[in-house]
């Protein structure tokens, strides 16, 4: 009973601790959401990047696939016209323009670049298409087969869907690996931790404590991102599984606490924890997928994302709340999240020690 009574002190105490101190909360709280409500504001309308195509005099086979295409042709291909051939080539050529293009009696020219493979390519089989539709049609026989396409993402999937479990990732690992790292030293530093040794709490209290408060704050954050992701403005679509993120969330605190102590195990000062912990947080964000998408990165990056835990988290994440997954997806992110927690705790048992004596 006396340890369960120190551990619900301890956990009600650092819990008014982090509410009183305004840097923590800005750091922890405020400064992620605000850099939600930044960047989905300001993606809110981008989707995918249009094929340019410039119409060069009159195109009747183009004109009677745009207006015949019910809007669809629209949503992948932007025409514009223009009378000045030359301008319009040199568009292409700059880079500006992804085609042009032009029709001479039953033909239709194509100009493209070969400095763009995947836009010149896409241009020729929309081309294509739209010509083998004329045929179709000029010959009055309709086509034996179709062509049915289904996106796999729900139409939903917008920028506040990628933001909302990869800016909270970040806001998770920053909170992690700097309170962690931050903390250890700082009662090593002071003396804390031999007081804590020789108190009548059991250190297991005192860590258990800290782990619990640490795992409050984060699923507080995590309700906070919901919420202001779910305004009108924003318009967050929760489907399927999506409440795995919670388990997910605790993973991870796991995983970045773990990470944390192994720092503030090492470090001798707070300038060294905050040096290694920047070290391993920022790559970790830019490399983890929180700011960009890893589907779009380089091969080596992807490769070599693999070894940040934050990775897993937002993959995890993405996979329940946005791509409408089950929660089986989330398991093996979930395990390589737990393995790193009980590595992590293993190394800095080892470092660990109560004063700098």
């Amino acid at each position: 009973m006396t340890g369960l009574h120190s551990f619900r002190s301890l956990c009600r105490a650092m819990a008014l601790g982090f509410a009183r101190d305004r840097g923590a909360l800005f750091f922890t709280i405020l400064f992620p959401l605000m850099f939600l409500v930044l960047f989905a504001g300001l993606f809110a309308d981008q989707g995918t990047s249009k094929v340019k195509v410039i119409q060069v005099g009159p195109a009747a086979i183009l004109d009677g696939a745009v207006a015949g295409g019910g809007g669809e042709l629209a949503r992948v291909m932007e025409v514009t016209r223009s009378s000045d051939r030359a301008g319009a080539l040199d568009e292409v050529a700059k880079g500006d323009a992804d085609a042009v293009v032009e029709q001479r009696g039953g033909e239709l020219v194509v100009h493209y670049s070969a400095a763009d493979s995947v836009k010149s390519g896409t241009v020729r089989g929309l081309m294509n298409a739209i010509v083998q539709e004329a045929n179709i049609a000029a010959s009055g026989r309709p086509a034996a087969y179709r062509l049915t396409a289904a996106q796999v993402e729900d139409d939903s999937l917008t920028a506040i869907q990628f933001f909302t479990p990869g800016l909270l990732g970040w806001a998770l690992a920053s909170a992690g690996v700097f309170g962690a790292s931050q903390t250890l030293v700082t009662w090593r530093t002071k003396g804390i931790l031999r007081r804590l040794r020789l108190s009548p709490a059991p250190v297991s209290a005192v860590f258990g404590a800290r782990v619990t408060v640490s795992v409050g704050i984060a699923l507080v954050q995590l309700a906070l991102f919901l919420l202001v992701a779910r305004l009108p403005f924003f318009n967050l679509q929760l489907k399927g599984a999506w409440w795995m993120c919670v388990p997910m969330v605790v993973a991870g605190v796991l995983a970045f606490l773990a990470i944390g102590t192994v720092i503030g195990a090492w470090a001798k000062t707070q300038e060294a924890a905050q040096t290694v912990g920047q070290l391993v947080v920022l790559p970790m964000a830019f490399l983890g997928g929180s700011f960009f998408p890893l589907d779009v990165a380089p091969t080596w990056m992807r490769t070599v994302s693999h070894v940040f835990p934050l990775r897993y988290l937002n993959e995890g994440m993405l996979d329940v709340m946005a791509r409408g997954q089950g929660p089986a997806s989330a398991l093996p992110e979930i395990g390589v999240l737990l393995a790193i927690a009980l590595a992590g705790t293993f190394i800095a048992l080892r470092l660990f020690r109560w004063d700098d004596a």
